[in-house]
């Protein structure tokens, strides 16, 4: 499922709407004034959002097989956030690249021989030390598109 929905963003980026999308993200008024409707555009990228989200939540109901609010906590909204501003916004593979990184702190100090409760405050050192280094020296993300100067 994370292949067809990545292959399908892709698609759907390179696309003539995709490029619309872009332009309205780059500078709006300049994509009004080409004649791009980006009010319908907005409406259209919040429902396939939309709909993404909807496949990840029914994947997520069948794994867990019971659903209730406190499934999904503050800290789980604040990690969700991070990969996608570690991984990188404006392309369709960065919130992979910052999943995968984030994922891969806690498996790493695992084999660290930590104790619990330190291992979860290196965790927490490990993730803010990530977001203030990549802020300050790659505000893109890791896998955003780099610009020359």
């Amino acid at each position: 499922m994370v292949a067809a929905c990545v292959g399908g963003l892709a698609l759907l980026k390179r696309s003539p709407f995709g490029r619309s999308l872009q332009a309205v993200r780059d500078d709006e008024l300049a994509a009004r004034s080409l004649g791009i409707p980006a009010r319908r555009l907005k409406i259209q990228a919040f429902a396939i959002a939309s709909a993404l989200v909807g496949v990840a939540g029914a994947m997520y109901a069948a794994y867990a097989s019971y659903i209730d609010p406190t499934s999904f906590s503050l800290d789980e909204s604040i990690l969700m956030l991070s990969m996608v501003i570690v991984g990188g916004t404006g392309n369709v593979l960065g919130p992979l690249v910052g999943a995968v990184t984030l994922i891969a702190i806690p498996e790493v100090l695992r084999f660290a021989a930590l104790p619990e409760a330190a291992a979860a405050s290196v965790r927490l050192l490990a993730y803010g030390l990530l977001l203030v280094v990549l802020m300050r020296l790659r505000p893109q993300g890791l896998a955003g598109r780099y610009r020359f100067e």
